[in-house]
C-alpha cells in the first residue's frame, strides 16, 4: 500500500521520537503493517513505488506546451493560469485538441518545469533564538473583533508585544500607531513581565523613527523613544523598511491573538463591555490564559531578564496651550473645550493615550477623553451659561451638534423648533443649562416623558418637576438572625 510523502515524514518524525511503531502508525493515519514496511526499508513512497515513465493517454498539452515553455525561460513570474488562458486564446499559437478542461494539468506541468529549470526561490535562514534577549512590539487592527462599549462601536487596535524564544505574548488595546501607545504597550509588558530584554525591536513607524527627509539614507530614531529605552535600560532596534518578516514572531501572533480573542468572545455571548477598562482587562485575562501554555520557557526568558528600573518613563505628553475667546484649546490638532473662566489662560495639557488633562500653576482643572483624528471635544457645560445669555450665537454655532447629548435632547431641540421657532434656541439652551446644573439623567428622563406624552417642552415645568424632593424611601433592614454560637463560648469562659 502505497502512503503519501507527508504521511510518511509524519511516521518517521513519531517513531524517531517515541521509538513505538504502533502509535507512530495511528499518528500517520496507515496500517502498522504498512508503516512497518516503511521503517525497515527506509526509504519513502517515491522511492519504494516502481518507476512509472511511460504514458498512459496521449499528452492533452501537446500542443501548446512548446510555447508555453518559450514563455517561461523569458518571463518566469507569469501565473500558470493566466498564461493557459492566454496560450488558448492566442492565434499565433496551436490549440487544436487542448481544452480548456487541462488547466490543472497545466499547472502541474509549469510546477514541474519550474522545479527542475526555474529560478531560485529566496531562502529564508532560521535564527538562534536566545532566551531574554529581545522583546518584538508592533500594532494590529482589531475592528474585525467587532467590540462595543455602552452599545458604542470601538474600532481601536492592539498594541501587541512577543518574546521570540517562548511566544509569550501581551497586549493592550489604544487608538492610534503613536509614541503614546508604544509606551503604554511596552512598559505594560515589562511590567508584566517582571523584567527587560537586552532589546526592544519595532518597525519602520514613525512612532519610533523620524519621517525620511531629502537627503537621508536612513530614519533616525525618536529622541523620545530613545530616552524611553535609555530609562529601561534596553537597546533599541528597528527592522528594515518594507520588511515585515524581520519582525515575524509578532507579526505571526497576531492573528493567532485575535483568533483566540474571538473564540472567547463567543463563548461570552456579547461584544458590549461597559468600560474601556473592562474590555482592556478582558484581553489580559485571555493573555494570560494564552501564556499558561509556555510556563517552561517563559521561566527561562525571565531568568535572564534584566532588572526593571524603579519607575516607569514618564507615559503621558506636555504640551502648553492657551485657551482662546472661545473656551477651547488645541491639543495635538484637536479642539478641547475648557471652563470659560480659563479663557486666555496658558494651561499644560497632559496627553496620555486614552485622556487629556489640564492644568493651571500645577492644578487640574479638566480631565477629558482624548479625541484621536480630530474630531471635537466639546463639552456643554462649559460654555452654555454664556450662550443663555446670547441664544442667537446658536443657530449657526461652529459646535452646535455638541450640544445634543443624547438623542432626546436632539428631539426636544426638533419639537420647540417646530412649535416656537423664534424661541427655540433660547429655550433649548435654558434646558440644557439645567441639565448642567441638576444631571443630565435627570433632565433627560423628564425630557423623554414630556414627547411620549405630547407636550410641548417647557421650561418651568421641566425646573418645578426636577426641583420637587425626592421621596424618602424606607430602609430595607436584613432580618436579625442570632448567633447562638455566642452563648456557648460564654457558658465555657463561666465554667472555666
Amino acid at each position: 500500500m502505497l502512503i503519501t510523502d507527508q504521511q510518511y515524514q509524519r511516521l518517521m518524525k513519531t517513531y524517531n521520537d517515541s521509538g513505538v511503531l504502533g502509535h507512530a502508525a495511528m499518528k500517520a493515519g496507515v496500517d502498522p503493517k504498512t508503516a512497518r514496511r516503511y521503517i525497515r526499508a527506509g526509504k519513502g513512497p517515491q522511492e519504494l513505488q516502481p518507476a512509472h515513465d511511460w504514458r498512459t493517454r496521449v499528452d492533452p498539452l501537446a500542443a501548446i506546451w512548446p510555447a508555453a515553455e518559450q514563455w517561461l525561460e523569458t518571463t518566469p513570474e507569469l501565473e500558470a493560469k493566466m498564461l493557459f488562458e492566454y496560450l488558448l486564446t492566442d492565434p499565433t499559437a496551436p490549440v487544436v485538441g487542448v481544452d480548456a478542461g487541462a488547466l490543472r494539468t497545466f499547472q502541474r506541468r509549469v510546477t514541474q518545469w519550474r522545479r527542475l529549470h526555474g529560478p531560485a526561490k529566496e531562502v529564508c535562514f532560521a535564527q538562534v533564538r536566545e532566551p531574554g534577549h529581545s522583546l518584538q512590539f508592533d500594532w494590529t487592527p482589531a475592528a474585525e473583533l467587532g467590540i462595543s462599549l455602552g452599545g458604542v462601536a470601538y474600532p481601536h487596535l492592539l498594541a501587541h508585544a512577543v518574546l521570540p524564544y517562548s511566544n509569550w505574548e501581551w497586549a493592550v488595546p489604544c487608538q492610534s500607531e503613536s509614541m503614546l501607545s508604544l509606551k503604554l504597550g511596552v512598559q505594560e509588558a515589562f511590567w508584566r513581565l517582571g523584567g527587560v530584554t537586552v532589546e526592544l525591536q519595532t518597525d519602520q513607524s514613525s512612532s519610533a523613527t523620524h519621517q525620511l527627509r531629502r537627503g537621508q539614507s536612513e530614519r533616525g530614531l525618536n529622541a523620545e523613544f530613545v530616552a524611553m529605552c535609555a530609562h529601561l535600560g534596553v537597546t533599541p532596534r528597528t527592522i528594515a523598511v518594507k520588511c515585515p518578516n524581520q519582525n515575524g514572531d509578532v507579526e505571526s501572533a497576531q492573528g493567532h491573538l485575535k483568533r483566540r480573542l474571538n473564540q472567547y468572545l463567543l463563548l461570552r455571548r456579547s461584544r458590549d463591555f461597559a468600560s474601556a477598562a473592562d474590555y482592556a482587562a478582558f484581553v489580559a485575562k485571555v493573555c494570560t490564559g494564552i501564556n499558561t501554555l509556555r510556563v517552561t520557557k517563559i521561566a527561562e526568558e525571565t531568568a535572564r531578564l534584566r532588572t526593571l528600573p524603579p519607575t516607569r518613563f514618564p507615559q503621558t505628553q506636555e504640551v502648553p496651550v492657551r485657551v482662546s475667546c472661545y473656551s477651547t484649546a488645541r491639543v495635538k490638532n484637536c479642539t478641547y473645550s475648557v471652563p470659560a473662566r480659563l479663557i486666555g489662560a496658558m494651561l499644560d495639557a497632559r496627553v496620555s493615550e486614552a485622556t487629556v488633562s489640564f492644568h493651571y500653576h500645577g492644578e487640574t482643572v479638566l480631565v477629558c477623553p482624548r479625541s484621536h483624528g480630530q474630531e471635537p471635544c466639546i463639552d456643554y457645560r462649559h460654555v452654555v451659561d454664556s450662550l443663555v445669555r446670547k441664544p442667537g450665537a446658536f443657530a449657526r454655532y461652529l459646535y452646535r451638534e455638541e450640544f445634543f447629548p443624547r438623542p432626546v435632547f436632539r428631539q426636544t431641540y426638533d419639537r420647540l423648533e417646530a412649535t416656537t421657532p423664534g424661541e427655540a434656541s433660547a429655550r433649548y439652551l435654558r434646558i440644557l443649562q439645567l441639565a448642567a446644573e441638576l444631571g443630565e439623567d435627570r433632565v433627560a428622563e423628564v425630557l423623554g416623558a414630556g414627547l411620549r406624552a405630547g407636550a410641548v417642552p417647557a421650561v418651568a415645568a421641566i425646573e418645578a418637576a426636577l426641583r420637587q424632593p425626592e421621596p424618602i424611601r424606607p430602609v430595607e433592614l436584613p432580618p436579625f438572625v442570632p448567633d447562638l454560637s455566642v452563648y456557648d463560648q460564654l457558658i465555657l469562659e463561666v465554667a472555666s
